[in-house]
């Protein structure tokens, strides 16, 4: 994601204008990773399940063995307060942040009293509403919760998604679908995934390899109030390939449709197109 034109940092109790250095070269999270951040959305005027992901970033720092230093109310009331730097209808990443200042006696380990906070706004645009992606599979795999801190959003899980796209980039495609280490399809290398055959709409069932992102549940939840078959269960690759539509939900563009996998070349379908108009008319009564 590229760097906004307009960047505003809140740290040490205060905001600043520009991207704020909120680390040094000796600490803990700066060497050995500890850092973990969550995102939500600002367009048309409206912030949805803003509470939803200032609630996970404190549950992603206990599992990093952090320790949470504010109440989601605390920090919604912080990113409101930020917020009022920009227009009504600019569109903003925010991007709450915890990490460790200091080590615990096992250097390695972080020390859950040095837990740090920062929130960091950037000017972000959303995607056109054509935007669309292409997929290919990738060499890599998900992992599983007992090889890494997969029930967080953590930077350091990143640089493994990082060599799946650099994969997927130098074979022609925009992204990877991307499998768990059993083979089952997991997600995309950068968000989760969905696809719908014969009218009915299947995704990945969360089994411990990647979040239950809090932009797939919302779509699942509005398909299924519109009437929608929403299936959560096992799926594999060729499941995907004799799909009708795929698509693909996350919080930077929400609902994108998938036009390609491999060689199958696909319309952005009724579904999809669903699933987004459905997101954007819940996010406007928010």
């Amino acid at each position: 994601m590229a760097v906004g034109e307009t960047i505003y940092t809140y740290f040490n109790g205060k905001w600043d204008k520009g991207n704020t250095l909120i680390m040094g070269a000796a600490d803990h999270a700066t060497w050995l990773g500890t850092l973990v951040f969550d995102g939500a959305r600002k367009f048309n005027g409206v912030s949805p399940d803003l509470d939803a992901h200032c609630e996970r970033v404190n549950q992603s720092a206990v599992a990093m063995g952090l320790k949470p230093t504010l109440t989601t109310e605390a920090m919604i009331e912080i990113c409101r307060e930020g917020l009022e730097n920009y227009g009504a209808d600019d569109a903003i990443y925010i991007r709450p942040m915890y990490w460790s200042k200091e080590s615990d006696p096992t250097v390695v380990s972080g020390d859950p009293e040095s837990t740090q906070f920062s929130l960091c706004l950037e000017s972000v645009p959303m995607p056109p509403a054509d935007a669309s992606m292409t997929l290919t599979t990738t060499s890599f795999c998900r992992p599983m919760l007992s090889m890494q801190l997969v029930n967080t959003k953590a930077a350091c899980l990143y640089p493994h998604n990082a060599r799946m796209l650099r994969e997927a980039n130098a074979k022609g495609f925009k992204n990877a679908i991307v499998c768990d280490a059993l083979g089952n399809v997991a997600e995309t290398a950068t968000s989760n995934i969905m696809m719908s055959k014969d009218g009915e709409v299947f995704t990945p069932a969360p089994n411990g390899t990647f979040l239950n992102g809090i932009t797939r549940q919302r779509v699942t939840q509005l398909l299924r109030e519109s009437g929608n078959t929403v299936h959560e269960c096992t799926l594999s690759l060729d499941d995907f390939r004799q799909a009708d539509e795929i698509f693909a939900t996350g919080n930077l563009s929400k609902v994108t449709p998938v036009t390609q996998l491999e060689d199958k070349h696909l319309q952005a379908g009724p579904v999809a197109r669903q699933a987004r108009e459905l997101y954007w008319d819940w996010a406007a009564s928010q």
